[in-house]
């Protein structure tokens, strides 16, 4: 997974939070950067893309193909579930986000 799409989806959030209070963002989103919802969609993309990998290769090596390795079957797995395990956690901090601009005074 990208980090430097999530580091760009924080950036985002600390300036919309520094806005909302009135204060000026340490670190402003440049001109050209991407679109949040576009980073978060492509990361969801790629989480969901490396879970149905494994899947596939695990189906395959228990249905007996022989070009499967099980080394690889079982690190393939390995990175989907952190991958997944990561978006969960960009996923809380996000939340975390929005409720506490929710809970900002205006």
């Amino acid at each position: 997974m990208n980090t430097q799409g999530i580091e760009q989806m924080l950036s985002v959030l600390r300036s919309t939070a520094a806005q909302a209070t009135g204060k000026t963002a340490e670190a402003t989103p440049a001109a050209g950067a991407p679109d949040f919802a576009q980073v978060l969609k492509d990361s969801l993309d790629k989480v969901s893309q490396t879970q149905q990998t494994a899947s596939g290769m695990e189906k395959s090596l228990a249905a007996g193909d022989t070009n499967q390795n099980l080394h690889e079957v079982m690190i393939a797995l390995q990175t989907a579930s952190i991958s997944f395990q990561e978006m969960v956690q960009v996923r809380n901090k996000i939340v975390s986000a929005y409720q506490d601009v929710m809970n900002m005074q205006v």
